[in-house]
């Protein structure tokens, strides 16, 4: 087995969505027989049926793939993005039980497991089997200073993509403003590469040994197409928002009635947007179940629009300016979306127009 190298393989970022975060696998190659293999567990299909919804609720299943090497890496230098090995230091007999280990997890009843983005994804996965397999414990060297928050790691990931930061943001409750260990840090590919950089394997004799052997580049940066995102950012969509409600509510100060289209145009958009933060209550994804947006982006408006429409005398506005209030002391809190408390304003305009023109 001394012409075996099993690797990490780390690969960066390209521009379609599912990848903005990275990605991982194991290597596994035979330099003396040309035996090279890439053990990829973020494999899924967009085809699925129902893939979306199920995705939402946490009920994606993701499996294995074992694809050659050179296939492994034409597919990643087709999106231009770099690939750093990480050569591990594995005695012959843990390179004989990572690779049967791996055989069997590929067998066709082992390989679909139910994916889970923050606590059982491609990457934790890859780490897991690689820790059973050594003779011996992996010591992590602690990063004191480094406690981000998961919602704090997606960001670092979505910088350059604000309305993937917002879709993330408006989902992502409560649990994703809490600090992290390293551990769970390291659902992220670069977090994982970094801190195997730094880990050592103490064997069953008590000796010390780097976990990494060698590092190298298997494929450097390309050329990467850049897609142009939404020509507004969440914020600035919102500010024009809120602009356009002042306008609306000058006119209706001017003219002593509200404008019932208004009203009914934002608690729709109010609505809508609440029922899917409801349906995110029964999802299995941990970090979704308490979301304080919840506070004011709830169906509740959906069920008075009738009234508003025949401008009927409602309890609705004086539950709005309770909503908002809750909301707003919920920021405190939760970090909410991009342009979240701009809106929550937008809607707050509605109380006070209606409290005094309501029935006009």
């Amino acid at each position: 087995m001394d012409s075996v190298e099993v690797s990490l393989l780390t690969c960066q970022p390209h521009e379609e969505i599912y990848s903005l975060y990275g990605h991982t696998a194991i290597r596994y190659h035979d330099l003396r027989n040309g035996e090279d293999w890439s053990f990829n567990y973020g494999v899924f299909n967009f085809k699925a049926p129902y893939f979306t919804l199920r995705f939402v609720f946490g009920l994606t299943d993701y499996e294995l793939g074992v694809v050659p090497t050179r296939i492994f890496k034409m597919e990643y230098r087709h999106y231009g993005s770099m690939v750093t090995e990480q050569v591990l230091n594995m005695t012959a007999e843990e390179k004989v039980t990572i690779y049967k280990a791996l055989a069997e997890n590929y067998r066709e009843e082992n390989r679909i497991y139910r994916y889970n983005y923050f606590y059982d994804n491609c990457t934790s996965r890859a780490r897991d089997m690689i820790e059973r397999c050594l003779q011996g414990k992996i010591i992590y060297k602690e990063r004191p200073d480094y406690t981000p928050t998961y919602r704090q790691m997606v960001h670092d990931c979505t910088r350059e993509h604000r309305w993937a930061a917002w879709g993330n943001d408006f989902l992502l409750g409560l649990k994703a403003d809490c600090k992290t260990t390293l551990r769970q840090q390291e659902f992220l590919p670069n977090n994982l590469m970094a801190d195997f950089s730094r880990a050592q394997i103490v064997r069953n004799n008590g000796r010390y040994e780097p976990l990494v052997k060698e590092t190298r580049t298997m494929l450097p940066s390309g050329v990467q197409l850049v897609k142009d995102d939404f020509p507004l950012t969440p914020r600035e969509c919102a500010i024009l928002l809120a602009v356009f409600s002042l306008i609306v509510l000058c006119y209706e100060w001017k003219k002593k009635k509200t404008l019932k289209w208004w009203d009914m145009s934002l608690m729709l958009l109010q609505g809508v947007m609440g029922c899917v933060l409801f349906v995110m209550i029964f999802s299995q994804h941990p970090t979704t179940s308490i979301n304080l947006q919840i506070l004011l982006f709830n169906p509740l408006p959906l069920l008075f629009i009738y009234k508003v429409y025949k401008r009927k005398q409602t309890v609705y506005w004086n539950l709005l300016l309770v909503m908002v209030l809750l909301f707003l002391a919920g920021s405190l809190v939760q970090d909410y979306a991009e342009g979240m408390n701009i809106l929550a304003l937008c809607l707050l305009t509605r109380y006070t127009s209606n409290r005094k023109y309501g029935k006009k």
